[in-house]
């Protein structure tokens, strides 16, 4: 068990993810004697069965824009919860979303940012705010312009010559690139 809620209810699991929108805690809670199901995303309560019979099943929620459910089994005496995303196991997902996504994580002026390029729609995140920004096409690709704390930002993408690594996006404010997030920084 992670911990007690003040009603007597467990929390039975906790997953972490991250979206373009910014980073998602989803934790459940299963009554095992009263069947009763929550289900909170970020803290807030999304779903409440209240009481019911079935102890196993599916609750399904949203998180953001994102459909997701908890699927509990019976395994003997014990439970197990699973966490689906827009279908897929979470591990699946994830690793969906570490292809279709690009994360940057600069500092400037002291002050953390994260920067997310969804590769699928182009669209670009600040800070888990969808922007509105102005793309253009270069000799050597092209470029995504905006800001960032006012200063000026462009995601440029231009070919790899390789098949099998496609399109290279990478983040530049004031003329300097800015590495990669590492995976353990994004999750």
């Amino acid at each position: 068990m992670i911990s007690n809620d003040p009603e007597g209810y467990d929390d039975v699991a906790q997953w972490d993810l991250s979206l373009p929108d910014g980073k998602h805690t989803v934790r459940f809670q299963h009554g095992t004697t009263s069947g009763r199901r929550v289900v909170l995303v970020d803290g807030k309560e999304v779903r409440n069965t209240g009481w019911q019979f079935k102890l196993v099943g599916k609750e399904s929620f949203l998180i953001g824009k994102h459909r997701a459910c908890v699927i509990i089994e019976a395994n003997g005496l014990n439970y197990t919860y699973i966490l689906e995303v827009d279908g897929k196991s979470l591990k699946r997902f994830v690793e969906n979303r570490k292809k279709a996504c690009r994360t940057w994580l600069p500092k400037l002026n002291g002050k953390p940012h994260r920067v997310v390029l969804e590769r699928d729609s182009l669209d670009v995140w600040l800070d888990g705010v969808k922007l509105d920004v102005m793309g253009e096409f270069t000799d050597q690709g092209t470029e995504t312009h905006f800001s960032i704390d006012g200063q000026p930002a462009v995601i440029r993408a231009v070919t790899s010559g390789k098949r099998r690594e496609g399109i290279i996006h990478n983040l530049f404010i004031n003329d300097m690139q800015i590495p990669d997030a590492i995976e353990d920084q994004v999750q």
